[in-house]
């Protein structure tokens, strides 16, 4: 546990303007990256469906007070499952999680595909961040994962890596906004962060909320989240 908890001032908040911006591609030199693959879970209605996690409580967002659950889990943006906000809950049933390997690839000394038990630790951290959206409304979310930082050691980047990439899953048998002719993005969707942020300590990802596995719709089986930015970036 961090004995100093770093203060992230709102000014760090991602601008609007590089929101609307945000598909344009990561410049600069080359960058580590991380991609969903391969992957039962169904999308759970109430809390208590999901298995429990092992989790050891923390001293991040202490004072801040959980939205609860039915919000947390019925009101996303999941283009994958479709752009109305229930959604995801409605849809993301269709979404296999079992089994789930991470290619890493890059600029890094150990790539490889790593199975989801390889990489998630059996006791996880509980971090209660505030999930802010461009669309001006926020959340108090429960997370539950480990931080980004651990990952990356693990696979070692690169002293020439300056960013970190993330690519999302397209499986379009199972994710119905893949399909048809009008769709809401391109895909895979990509995103990026710096190196530094990508090891910040608040960057975590995150398997589970409130204590229980991710539901589907909330980016099971495994998500980034980092609370300075819009949440586009997790």
């Amino acid at each position: 546990m961090f004995k100093d908890i770093p203060k992230i001032p709102s000014s760090l908040i991602t601008p609007r303007e590089v929101w609307m911006n945000r598909r344009t591609l990561l410049a600069g030199a080359g960058a580590a990256a991380l991609t969903p693959a391969l992957g039962s879970a169904a999308a759970f209605a109430k809390q208590g469906d999901l298995p429990k996690l092992d989790t050891t409580k923390t001293d991040w967002g202490k004072d801040l007070k959980p939205t609860a659950y039915d919000y947390v889990t019925g009101y996303n943006n999941f283009y994958e499952f479709g752009t109305g906000k229930e959604d995801p809950a409605a849809n993301a049933h269709t979404l296999t999680t079992r089994p789930w390997t991470v290619k890493i690839d890059g600029l890094v000394n150990k790539p490889g595909d790593y199975a989801l038990e390889d990489i998630v630790p059996k006791v996880v951290e509980e971090r209660i961040y505030r999930f802010r959206c461009v669309e001006a409304w926020s959340m108090v979310v429960p997370w539950n994962g480990f931080p980004l930082a651990d990952l990356l050691a693990k696979v070692e980047p690169q002293g020439s890596a300056k960013y970190v990439a993330f690519e999302t899953l397209v499986r379009p048998e199972e994710m119905p906004g893949q399909n048809g002719y009008f769709q809401a993005l391109p895909w895979p969707y990509v995103e990026g962060l710096r190196l530094d942020e990508a090891m910040h300590p608040l960057t975590i990802l995150a398997n589970g909320l409130y204590g229980e596995e991710l539901p589907n719709q909330n980016g099971a089986p495994l998500r980034l989240v980092v609370p300075w930015k819009y949440g586009f970036k997790s």
